[in-house]
């Protein structure tokens, strides 16, 4: 939605330098905002711009992963073979590193859409670039309690558990397994997303969580949801009902908001 100047909201050109009370970047003075009369605070003409436009596409940089190496096949297998190119093609599948990136974009799109049940309070970011790397996170919710950062991953009929070894006499160990295969790198990945927008937002009263949201996986009837490094594993409709608990202090979702939008680029 656009934020649109409200009753107590004036355009003006700063006499002083001042700094966007949303988004912390700085105006010199000259520059044109926007100045809330009820907080006395003024916001810069970008976060008075942000439109839905802004939150990104979900599993966009996927979808030109997976086109990319899709065509580079097509390409080489037609340039081997000019004259069976096209029946190579028909004949055979793309490889499954390939088939990945397309099943990771529709686990992102199928999240996003499930997302869009959260209350109209929240504002959600979507496949967002991790500025000096190749990363990029799925999600990123902010509500009116705390930032979720939401990983989804697409292993359709697998079931993700928890693996606990050591106890008593030895060190306990946790791991994810994902129909026995070990995937507590998925888990690490989640928490390394978590640390850099807590770094972007610099402010510890502003909880920061989690989350890696499995969909289509065989989850049992009861129980099935757990959290290992505090990262809560779970499906789409129960992470929902997690992120609209209230358990901490308010905080300004507009300014988190637009924050994050500045310091994770859309990928």
């Amino acid at each position: 939605m656009t934020l649109e100047l409200g009753p107590d909201d004036k355009r003006m050109r700063l006499r002083y330098a001042g700094t966007c009370r949303r988004c912390g970047a700085t105006l010199s003075s000259g520059s044109e905002a926007i100045y809330e009369r009820a907080t006395k605070t003024v916001r810069c003409e970008q976060c008075s711009s942000l439109t839905e436009a802004h939150s990104g596409t979900a599993g966009a940089s996927a979808r030109r992963e997976h086109e990319r190496r899709r065509d580079r096949r097509e390409e080489r297998i037609r340039t081997e073979h000019p004259k069976l190119g096209g029946l190579i093609l028909a004949l055979t599948d793309d490889p499954q590193s390939t088939r990945a990136w397309q099943q990771g974009a529709v686990g992102e799109e199928l999240l996003a859409h499930r997302l869009g049940d959260l209350p109209e309070a929240f504002r959600v970011l979507h496949d967002r670039r991790i500025p000096g790397t190749r990363a990029n996170i799925d999600h990123i919710a902010i509500g009116s309690h705390g930032v979720w950062v939401i990983d989804a991953k697409r292993y359709k009929g697998k079931r993700p558990t928890l693996h606990v070894t050591g106890g008593i006499l030895r060190p306990r160990v946790e791991s994810l397994r994902v129909d026995g295969r070990d995937r507590t790198k998925l888990v690490d990945g989640v928490r390394s997303q978590v640390a850099r927008v807590k770094t972007a937002i610099a402010d510890d009263a502003v909880p920061v969580h989690g989350a890696l949201c499995f969909i289509d996986a065989d989850w049992p009837l009861i129980g099935g949801s757990f959290t290992i490094d505090d990262v809560l594993v779970t499906w789409p409709r129960n992470l929902i009902k997690r992120m609209t608990e209230d358990s901490t202090t308010p905080i300004d979702t507009d300014t988190i908001h637009a924050r994050l939008a500045r310091a994770f680029p859309t990928a």
